[in-house]
């Protein structure tokens, strides 16, 4: 194992190790779902991310339910993706067909700029939050599709939002490794969701392994992701496994080896060395399992919560709107 957590730091990187497996479009299609599920019985998945607006989205909400021991958060489609409410509702979000765009640069600038637009953007997060709390799965941890999260805009909004739907956990996506291969140009943003994580006492992992890896997380990366680990803090470890791979699960997706991905997750290598890692005193679960939210958070989940945001609400102002000031 590697002495220290790459670009890691700060007391969490001190904390015991533990790994997070997480399977992201859980729902996109339904040979993710099967891969998903069969992953989690057979390998070493521990959690999945949910699209809650994606066509086999009841179908993973039913595997889920019958997997008790996987984690299941949500993952926010901001981008590239399907939303929940109808374009009527969001028309500054999405296209006739209630999709989300691609250029997330732009749709960035808008979402922070023009308050008709973050008005839009809240409802549509609202509305995700609501059909994940109506699915009736435990709230695992929030992350966004391709990371949009990061936007200081929509993190204000997960975090007033997600507080009401009892969140505790939101992913960091600080990658391993040197600086030059982990996206120098990030740094800042990344310092800025951990540190308002930490303001607004919301559990987060301390790096994270596969966003260079994706969509090509074969076995041999995987064994070299877990041979390679940080001695110390709790990493999550993601990829995209399906049984079909490319354009089979969506256009967008053409050069992803999502079969390499799940063949790699029930390899028999791959489980040997877990379970190695276990022997060595690694704990293996999800967010809810290994990151208890520091303190904990003001609002109860929105079955038992009062009318109105919780007090401190971070990126809040005073007309209501969420400009995601840092």
């Amino acid at each position: 194992m590697n002495g220290r957590a790459g670009t890691a730091a700060g007391p969490q990187a001190l904390r015991s190790p533990g790994l997070i497996v997480t399977a992201d479009d859980f729902g996109l299609h339904p040979s993710v779902n099967a891969a998903v599920e069969r992953a989690h019985r057979d390998g070493i998945l521990t959690a999945a991310s949910l699209m809650v607006g994606a066509s086999a989205a009841a179908d993973a909400i039913a595997r889920a339910h019958a997997l008790p021991g996987l984690r299941v958060g949500l993952h926010l489609v901001l981008a590239d993706g399907p939303a929940v409410l109808p374009p009527r509702a969001i028309p500054d979000l999405v296209d006739g067909s209630g999709r989300f765009g691609t250029r997330m640069a732009s749709a960035g600038m808008r979402f922070f700029c023009l308050p008709r637009v973050r008005r839009q953007l809240a409802r549509e997060i609202r509305a995700q939050f609501d059909a994940f709390a109506a699915s009736g799965l435990a709230l695992d941890h929030v992350n966004a599709h391709k990371h949009f999260h990061l936007h200081p805009t929509i993190l204000s909004l997960v975090i007033r939002i997600g507080r009401e739907f009892g969140l505790r956990a939101v992913r960091l996506p600080r990658e391993t490794g040197p600086p030059w291969q982990s996206g120098a140009w990030l740094r800042p943003w990344l310092a800025l969701l951990e540190a308002r994580l930490d303001a607004a006492r919301i559990a987060h992992n301390d790096y994270v392994i596969g966003i260079r890896q994706s969509g090509r997380f074969d076995e041999p990366a995987l064994l070299a992701a877990l041979r390679g680990l940080p001695a110390s803090g709790i990493g999550e470890l993601y990829l995209h496994p399906a049984l079909d791979s490319g354009a089979a699960i969506a256009p967008s997706m053409r050069g992803y080896r999502h079969a390499a991905e799940f063949a790699a997750l029930v390899a028999p290598r791959v489980r040997a060395t877990c379970d190695a890692l276990r022997a060595r005193g690694w704990r293996m679960g999800g967010f809810a399992d290994l990151v208890p939210a520091t303190g904990g958070t003001d609002a109860a989940p929105r079955a038992a919560r009062a009318t109105g945001p919780p007090a401190g609400t971070v990126g809040a102002h005073a007309d209501g709107q969420d400009r995601g000031t840092p």
